[in-house]
């Protein structure tokens, strides 16, 4: 005989519960000024939609420093509060409102380009998975940000956003062809 999990074993289908509020999707008040709009789908391995995710995020302001008092460079003092989150839809979309986070600097005196840090929650998921989303406007910084080049060429790709008309697009494929490269931490 063999067991299904139970609800102690996966993430969801019960992350909605008390997880998700009413301006979590925006990062930033809407109408912010540099204020920009990132939507996405999350597919699972078949390419097919997943209905019950959260999409959280955490980044930097735009002159990259961020919403705490812990940020060696000091706080963010705009109207920013840094996290976000969203539940995908039943087509499996989602969308955020922030702004473009500024470079950050390294331990070891380099600097990463502008990004923001992605945690994916879903049904089937026994942990989160953590990605990144990069901008497609910033090639040059791309090209020498230290986490960005230390992947295959392929595998950067899926985690650059693109431009969607007056938004970016960024994806989220968990499993198969075009998966999006995820992180241990």
């Amino acid at each position: 005989m063999t067991l299904g999990l139970t609800p102690s074993q996966t993430v969801g289908p019960y992350l909605a519960i008390g997880l998700t509020w009413a301006d979590g999707p925006s990062v930033v008040p809407v109408g912010s000024p540099g204020a920009i709009r990132i939507s996405g789908q999350v597919f699972d391995g078949a390419g097919d939609p997943v209905p019950d995710a959260i999409i959280e995020t955490w980044q930097s302001d735009a002159e990259g420093r961020f919403a705490h008092p812990d940020d060696p460079r000091g706080a963010s003092t705009s109207s920013f509060r840094g996290f976000g989150r969203c539940a995908t839809d039943d087509e499996g979309v989602y969308a955020i409102v922030t702004v473009k986070p500024g470079p950050l600097p390294t331990g070891d005196g380099r600097t990463e380009s502008p990004h923001i840090d992605v945690s994916i929650f879903a049904r089937g998921l026994l942990d989160r998975l953590v990605t990144r989303i990069y901008f497609p406007d910033e090639a040059e910084a791309n090209e020498g940000d230290p986490l960005l080049t230390s992947l295959p060429e392929s595998a950067r790709d899926t985690l650059v956003a693109v431009v969607d008309g007056e938004s970016l697009r960024f994806d989220i494929r968990l499993q198969g062809p075009g998966e999006t490269a995820f992180f241990e931490l």
